[in-house]
């Protein structure tokens, strides 16, 4: 974007009462941020749900000086800025209706044809929380998966640290500027970071440090992958929130479960007992629930027979999935002819027999 599309995006970002969904809207209509601050009020005003308290700050002369300032800080740092409509702006994270309408960036990140997974929890990580997360990016490293977490205390900067160790690109989502590190004592890892990766934010230099940025963090870290990997939670916590806004983008969320007594536990177990997440018990469930393969899977194999006995049922199934391709269960149940509750199990069991696979959103393929 040029420099006057960047002063004007600002602007707009730094009217209080317009966030990103508002901000999208506006320039959907009018074209560009330029042109939404130039619009006068009253055509304003007739775009869908937006209200006179949404524009009372529109106007005002200091959000184009405090773009200003900004755009100095930007270019003093050597930041990359990427505008949500451009083709530099993350492709998952495009799909997201909160997504920020600008992502700055340091580092080497990249991220186009690449398999993204976010690994999040509790920053009180035990000592077999942290052996579970080591050995998870160790065996996911043949599939070369770039690890987003966001760089805070316990699980985050195991991920992160793991993820330098077997040479994967990893991405910290900050709830902060790029003119600060929190917690400052992980400032030692950026150099290595953004070797191999690099740092994500929507938070400006101006902005206070406030609790509440580290919820507005998460929708980023869950935005920008195509799985969430939650490792350990207590009952309450953020890494539960990014589980959550995973599940609201209709992404894959996995759980690693614990006894009922382990407090770190508790938050996990309640995503898979509410089905808001995969039971997740080795590293091998996410290349399975991804239909992740490996480059040499996907060569023909010179001869391949199967032999299984399917049933009267799972024969209509299978034969509507070959013609079909991919199906969701509830079009599968309805083209079938099949209650829902029925089904499911007619799913596992041809799942089982190694004829059919789950793919994410809840579809299923012929093998």
């Amino acid at each position: 974007m040029t420099d006057n599309d960047l002063l004007y995006t600002l602007a707009l970002q730094h009217v209080p009462n317009i966030g990103d969904i508002t901000a999208k809207r506006l320039i959907s209509h009018c074209g560009t941020a330029e042109a939404v601050l130039k619009e006068k009020k009253q055509n304003l005003l007739k775009i869908d749900g937006i209200g006179s308290v949404t524009l009372s700050d529109l106007n005002k002369a200091n959000h184009l000086k405090e773009a200003e300032k900004e755009i100095d800080f930007i270019k003093n740092n050597n930041i990359n800025v990427s505008f949500f409509k451009e083709d530099n702006y993350p492709e998952k994270l495009k799909h997201c209706i909160d997504g920020p309408i600008i992502l700055f960036q340091t580092g080497n990140i990249h991220l186009k044809q690449q398999r993204i997974i976010s690994i999040v929890g509790s920053r009180k990580i035990t000592t077999s929380g942290v052996a579970f997360c080591e050995d998870l990016v160790e065996k996911l490293a043949i599939y070369n998966p770039v690890i987003v977490s966001g760089f805070a205390y316990g699980t985050d900067i195991t991920a992160h640290k793991a993820a330098l160790k077997h040479n994967l690109q990893t991405i910290g989502c900050l709830a902060h500027g790029m003119n600060q590190i929190y917690p400052a004592v992980h400032k030692k890892y950026m150099v290595d970071v953004e070797k191999n990766g690099g740092f994500f934010t929507d938070f400006w230099s101006t902005d206070n440090f406030d609790r509440n940025n580290f919820l507005k963090r998460n929708r980023v870290i869950a935005g920008l992958s195509e799985a969430t990997i939650v490792i350990e939670s207590a009952e309450k916590g953020g890494s539960l929130v990014t589980a959550d806004i995973a599940n609201s983008y209709n992404r894959d969320v996995f759980a690693v479960p614990g006894r009922t007594t382990d407090l770190q536990s508790t938050g996990c177990n309640n995503l898979i007992k509410y089905q808001k997440a995969h039971m997740m018990t080795t590293a091998l469930d996410v290349p399975y629930i991804l239909n992740w393969k490996l480059e040499e899977e996907n060569k023909p194999a010179i001869q391949k027979q199967l032999f299984v006995e399917l049933d009267a049922t799972e024969k209509v199934i299978y034969n509507y999935l070959k013609d079909n391709e991919k199906q969701q269960l509830d079009m599968i149940a309805i083209n079938c002819d099949l209650p829902i509750f029925k089904i499911a199990g007619v799913l596992l069991n041809m799942e089982l027999k190694g004829v059919i696979r789950p793919l994410p959103g809840k579809l299923f393929e012929v093998i």
